[in-house]
């Protein structure tokens, strides 16, 4: 009986213990990502506020990746820590867009990338829209 009742224990001492590294580790990442954007922040208005420098893609994407990621951390504490599948189609989209963007000297690469932030669209509306349908 008493060992039955020790490795009932054991689980949800191990799931605690992996929630509280997980989550120390998630803010630990979340101090390092807000130190890079406050960087690249000033870098970027160092850049604006210079008139004789043009202000690089990369520069620009980095900023907006560490913005989403921070973003994507926040919703991880918010929605009782867990990631929400839609959270990373979000994250895909984007990161596709911003492909696009930075690399569009191929048009069949292009087309290539739109297909995929279609399939990603549509994956996000069989996320959203799958309890609401039925068969």
């Amino acid at each position: 009986m008493e060992e039955s009742q020790e490795l009932e224990i054991l689980p949800r001492v191990v799931t605690g213990v992996l929630k509280v590294v997980l989550s120390f580790s998630l803010i630990a990442l979340a101090v390092v990502l807000i130190i890079a954007l406050a960087k690249i922040t000033y870098t970027l208005a160092i850049m604006v506020f210079n008139t004789s420098s043009v202000v690089p893609y990369d520069v620009a994407v980095m900023f907006f990746l560490y913005f989403g990621f921070i973003g994507l951390i926040v919703q991880y504490f918010k929605s009782g820590y867990h990631f929400p599948l839609r959270y990373f189609i979000y994250a895909g989209i984007t990161a596709m867009l911003r492909l696009i963007i930075v690399n569009h000297e191929s048009s069949v690469d292009t087309i290539l990338f739109a297909g995929a932030i279609l399939i990603m669209v549509i994956a996000l509306c069989l996320v959203l829209y799958s309890n609401k349908i039925k068969i």
